[in-house]
């Protein structure tokens, strides 16, 4: 696998990170909260030999700056509009994994002329259910606490606990895998803010509260997947066949045993099923 050197531009007065790869139809990435480009790394070789593949990390996250500011769906829509006007693309297919599946479904409301195809893998905006953790991030007082619990000490000693674990048979899966990852980068009190403002933007303590429901009648969806892990445990499975019923004519594919990160969990099948999917007839 070859790890491109990311680009970056300024848009909004604050520069943002990205890989731009290929040539042909575009396909624009979207990660979830505390995710990275890095997280679609893989997928980069597998698609980008006849598409132009382009891989931000959102404002707040990775190499992208983390302004104080606005941290909404529609915000980062249009943040990566920008991007694509800075690129010169006009139309791409969007692929969007959690808080990036309620972007991309934003995205569309806002540009639906931009959009050639959609791609919602474990995506938020489907309905209200969703993890106890992300909740309890909304709650007051979370600051000092992920201030102490993300401290250097403290993963420490944590990482020690996993690297003992794994010596005794334990293997983590691509789930904790990813999220660790993803706390590991809450170390700073820029990173810390970002995180809590995104995550309100879209959650309260009873659950998600932004839904792409209130949005899809006004709209015809253009072609839809949806992807889902059997086993995701922040945001269940059955989301997908309420979204289904939505939307009429969306595929849906469910990784039995794969978690919230199916691309992850079975990357061979994720990359099969997205470019079935990009050179179907739609």
């Amino acid at each position: 696998m070859t790890r491109l050197a990311p680009d970056t531009v300024v848009l909004h007065g604050h520069e943002l990170s990205y890989v731009d790869s290929g040539e042909g139809p575009a396909v624009l990435f979207i990660h979830g909260i505390l995710g990275s480009q890095g997280q679609w790394a893989h997928l980069v070789d597998k698609v980008d030999e006849d598409h132009r593949v382009v891989v931000p990390d959102l404002f707040g996250h990775g190499a992208s700056a983390k302004p104080t500011g606005d941290y909404s769906l529609s915000s980062h829509a249009a943040t990566l509009r920008d991007l694509l006007d800075h690129l010169g693309i006009e139309r791409v297919t969007l692929v969007g994994h959690s808080l990036g599946g309620g972007i991309a479904m934003q995205f569309y409301y806002l540009f639906p002329e931009r959009v050639d195809r959609l791609v919602l893998v474990s995506s938020g905006g489907l309905g209200r259910e969703v993890n106890l953790v992300l909740r309890s991030a909304t709650l007051p007082g979370a600051e000092q606490v992920l201030s102490v619990i993300a401290s250097a000490p403290v993963l420490d000693k944590v990482e020690a606990l996993g690297r003992g674990a794994q010596k005794v048979g334990w293997k983590p899966g691509a789930d904790i895998g990813a999220i660790w990852r993803g706390f590991t980068s809450l170390g700073d009190r820029h990173s810390r803010r970002a995180f809590l403002a995104t995550t309100r933007a879209v959650i309260d303590f009873g659950g998600q509260s932004i839904s792409a429901h209130d949005h899809l009648g006004a709209v015809t969806p253009p072609p839809t997947l949806i992807v889902w892990g059997s086993k995701d445990r922040m945001i269940p499975a059955w989301h997908a066949l309420s979204a289904q019923r939505a939307v009429p004519g969306c595929r849906v594919e469910l990784f039995e045993g794969a978690g919230h990160f199916p691309h992850l969990d079975d990357p061979g099948r994720f990359a099969r099923v997205l470019r079935e999917f990009m050179s179907a007839d739609g």
